[in-house]
C-alpha cells in the first residue's frame, strides 16, 4: 500500500485541480471577436446571449432544479443502499432489515422517476416558449432588414435560420442546460460520498480525470468545426433547393435537369461527407471515455481484491466487500455524466452552431431606421419633392445624379426612360427602401427622414409589375389578414378596378383558393387583384412600376379604366414602358443615364421632338406593323 499511496495522492491532488480549473474556465470565458456575417463565436458569448431569453422564466427553471434534486439524492444514496443490501445478504443476513432497505430502495426509485417526469414536462413546455419568442424576434428582425440587405442574403439561407437552427436550440433549454447542471451536482455529490467511505480509493477515481478533461477539450474543438461544416452544408443545400424549385419552369424549357441534378448531387454529397465527419468525431469519443471507465473498475478491483489497501482504517471502517459494490457503482454514478456528456456535447455543439447562424443575423444592423426624433403622420395631401438627390447602390457608381422635381398632390406623374435610368429607383426612394446619399425628398415638404418608416409606407400603395400573391384566397390577398373591412367593402374595391369581372365567375368568388405565387391566375387578374388591395387601404399616393408590362390588350384596357378611377383617390406616379398608358398623365419626366432631359405633359413632350418624341414615334410605328 505504501508504494501506491504517494502516486495516488499526486493522481488525486491533480485530478482534483483539474475539475476545478475546468468549472472555473467553463463560467468566466467570455471572449468575443469581431463581427462579420459568418463569424464564430464564442461559447460564453453564445451562452449569454441564449440566456437573456431564459431570464423571463426563471422560476420554472427554479422549479425545475428543485425537482431534479430529488433524482440527485437518488443517484447519491442508492450505491450507499445497495452496499447495506451487499452486506445484510453476505455479513449479517436479516430478512426483515433486508425488506426495509429494499422498500426504501424502491421509494426512492419511484421518487426519483415521478420527479423526473415533471421535470422534463416542465423544461418541454419552457423551453417551446423561449423557442417561439426566440423564433419571432428573429423574424421580426428579419422584416426590418433594409432592401439592400435582404437582397444580399438568399431566401433559403433565412428560411434555414428561422426554422432548422431554432429547432436546433430546443434541445438546450429542454435537456441540455439542466441535465449538464444536474451532472455537475451529481459528481460532486458522488466525490464527497466517495471520500466519506474512503479517501484513498477516491484518489485512485480522480486519477483518471486529467485524462478525461484531455480527450474532452479535443473532443469540442472537433466537434465545433464538424457541426459548423453541417449548419453550412445544411443552408447551402437549402438555399439551392429554394432558387432551383422556385425557377423549376425555366429549368425543364432549357432541358437542364442534368445539370441542375448533378450540381444538387455535389452539394448532397458534401454535406453527406460533413454529417460522416461529426459522426466519426462522436464515435471516437464515447468509447475513449469508455475505456477510462473500464480502466477505473479495473483498478478498483485489483487493489481490492489483492488486498493492498485491506487493512486501511478511514473514520474507523475497514474496506470491505460493501464498500468495493457500493465504490464500484459510484464509480459508474461518476463516469455516466461524463460519458453522457458526449451525447450532450453532440446536442450542445449543434444549438450553439446554430446559435451562431441565428446571432449572426441579429448583429446586422438594419440600414434604414427611424431617426430619434421622428414623428407620426396620420394624413399627408401627397405633395412630392425631390432636391438635388444623388444615390448610388454602389459607392460612386451614381443611379440618380443631382435630380430635382416636384409633384403636386393629385397629381399623375409619369417617369419614362430606357433600362438602367433610375426610374424604379425613384419609387424605391420615396418609400424609403433606400436612403440617399445626397439631397432631400420631402413628403408634403417634410423630409422623409423625419417621419416614422412604417407611418410613411403607411400612405402608399404599389402595384408592380410582377405582383406577388400569397397562398390562401382572394379575400386574404386583398385585405392582407386585416379583418376589418367587410364583404361589401372588398367588393366596392373588386368592381372600382374592374377586378369584379372574373371574380363573379369563380365557384368560390372571395374564397376562391390562390395557390403559391398566384399561379392559377393569369397576369392580368393578378393585377387586377392588386390594384384592388391598394384601393382598398385608400393609400394617398399610388405607385405603378410597370403595372401594365404583361397583360394582354384586354386586360389593359380594363386596367386603363381602372387607371382613370384611380386618379381620383390620390397622387400616382407611374413608371411604363408602354406610353399608350400615360399619355393622360399630368407630366412625364424623361430620364437618361440618371438625370432627367425632359419633362411635360405628352403633348408638350411632342412638340419639342426631343427624345420623348423618338421614343413615342418608334413605340407607334411598332404598334402599327403589327397591327398590319
Amino acid at each position: 500500500m505504501r508504494e501506491f499511496f504517494p502516486l495516488l495522492v499526486v493522481g488525486g491532488v491533480i485530478g482534483t485541480f483539474t475539475l476545478i480549473f475546468v468549472f472555473a474556465y467553463a463560467f468566466m470565458k467570455n471572449k468575443k471577436e469581431a463581427i462579420g456575417f459568418d463569424r464564430n463565436m464564442k461559447d460564453g458569448e453564445i451562452m449569454a446571449r441564449l440566456l437573456k431569453y431564459a431570464r423571463p422564466h426563471w422560476a420554472s427553471f427554479l422549479l425545475a432544479f428543485l425537482i431534479m434534486l430529488f433524482s440527485i439524492a437518488y443517484d447519491i444514496i442508492a450505491p450507499i443502499i445497495v452496499g447495506n443490501i451487499e452486506k445484510l445478504v453476505v455479513e449479517e443476513f436479516e430478512l426483515s432489515s433486508l425488506f426495509i432497505q429494499v422498500g426504501v430502495y424502491a421509494a426512492i426509485l419511484v421518487i426519483s422517476m415521478v420527479c423526473t417526469y415533471f421535470q422534463a414536462i416542465i423544461l418541454q413546455k419552457t423551453g417551446q416558449k423561449i423557442l417561439s419568442s426566440l423564433r419571432q424576434d428573429l423574424f421580426t428582425h428579419i422584416e426590418n432588414l433594409s432592401h439592400n440587405q435582404l437582397n444580399n442574403i438568399p431566401v433559403g439561407k433565412l428560411v434555414t435560420r428561422v426554422t432548422n437552427d431554432t429547432n436546433a436550440i430546443s434541445m438546450m433549454f429542454t435537456h441540455i442546460l439542466v441535465t449538464m447542471v444536474k451532472n455537475v451536482f451529481v459528481i460532486l455529490g458522488v466525490l464527497t460520498a466517495m471520500l466519506v467511505l474512503n479517501y484513498q480509493l477516491t484518489l485512485m477515481v480522480l486519477c483518471f480525470v486529467p485524462f478525461v478533461v484531455l480527450f474532452t477539450w479535443i473532443f469540442r474543438k472537433f466537434s465545433r468545426k464538424a457541426y459548423r461544416a453541417v449548419k453550412d452544408g445544411t443552408t447551402d443545400i437549402n438555399t439551392y433547393l429554394s432558387e432551383n424549385l422556385s425557377g423549376i419552369k425555366i429549368t425543364q424549357i432549357f432541358n437542364k435537369e442534368d445539370k441542375k441534378n448533378k450540381d444538387f448531387l455535389a452539394k448532397s454529397a458534401s454535406l453527406r461527407k460533413a454529417k460522416q465527419k461529426q459522426i466519426f468525431v462522436f464515435g471516437v469519443f464515447r468509447p475513449m471515455v469508455y475505456m477510462l471507465y473500464i480502466s477505473s473498475v479495473l483498478c478498483l478491483l485489483y487493489l481490492g481484491g489483492r488486498g493492498y489497501i485491506k487493512e486501511t482504517v478511514f473514520m474507523g471502517q475497514m474496506v470491505t466487500a460493501n464498500i468495493l459494490v457500493t465504490f464500484y457503482m459510484y464509480i459508474s454514478k461518476f463516469f455516466n455524466p461524463i460519458q453522457t456528456l458526449a451525447e450532450q456535447f453532440n446536442m450542445l455543439q449543434s444549438a450553439f452552431a446554430s446559435a451562431e447562424k441565428i446571432f449572426t443575423v441579429f448583429d446586422m444592423v438594419p440600414e434604414i431606421v427611424d431617426e430619434p426624433d421622428a414623428i407620426e403622420l396620420e394624413n399627408i395631401r401627397g405633395d412630392i419633392e425631390f432636391r438635388n438627390v444623388w444615390f448610388s447602390y454602389v459607392p460612386d457608381e451614381w443611379v440618380l445624379k443631382d435630380v430635382s422635381f416636384k409633384v403636386n398632390a393629385r397629381q399623375t406623374v409619369a417617369f419614362v426612360g430606357s433600362t438602367g435610368s433610375g426610374k424604379t429607383t425613384i419609387l424605391s426612394l420615396i418609400c424609403r427602401n433606400y436612403d440617399i446619399q445626397k439631397g432631400q425628398i420631402l413628403i408634403d415638404g417634410i423630409d422623409i427622414k423625419k417621419i416614422k418608416i412604417s407611418s410613411l409606407r403607411r400612405h402608399f400603395g404599389q402595384m408592380l409589375q410582377d405582383v406577388f400573391l400569397f397562398s390562401g384566397t382572394i379575400r386574404s390577398n386583398i385585405v392582407l389578414r386585416e379583418d376589418s373591412f367587410t364583404d361589401e367593402e372588398i367588393m366596392k374595391a373588386c368592381r372600382y378596378v374592374n377586378a369584379d369581372s372574373f371574380i363573379n365567375k369563380l365557384e368560390g368568388g372571395l374564397d376562391e383558393v390562390v395557390r403559391e405565387r398566384g399561379n392559377n391566375f393569369s397576369a392580368g387578374q393578378r393585377q387586377l387583384l392588386s390594384f384592388a388591395r391598394t384601393v382598398i387601404h385608400k393609400p394617398a399616393v399610388m405607385i405603378l412600376d410597370e403595372a401594365t408590362a404583361n397583360i394582354d390588350t384586354e386586360t389593359e384596357l380594363l386596367i386603363q379604366d381602372s387607371l382613370e378611377k384611380m386618379k381620383n383617390i390620390g397622387t400616382m406616379l407611374i413608371v411604363a414602358h408602354r406610353l399608350s398608358t400615360i399619355q393622360h398623365a399630368d407630366n412625364i419626366i424623361l430620364l437618361s443615364k440618371g438625370k432627367i432631359v425632359e419633362q411635360g405633359n405628352h403633348q408638350e413632350l411632342l412638340k419639342q421632338k426631343g427624345k420623348y418624341y423618338q421614343l413615342y414615334t418608334l413605340q407607334y410605328n411598332k404598334q402599327l406593323l403589327q397591327n398590319q
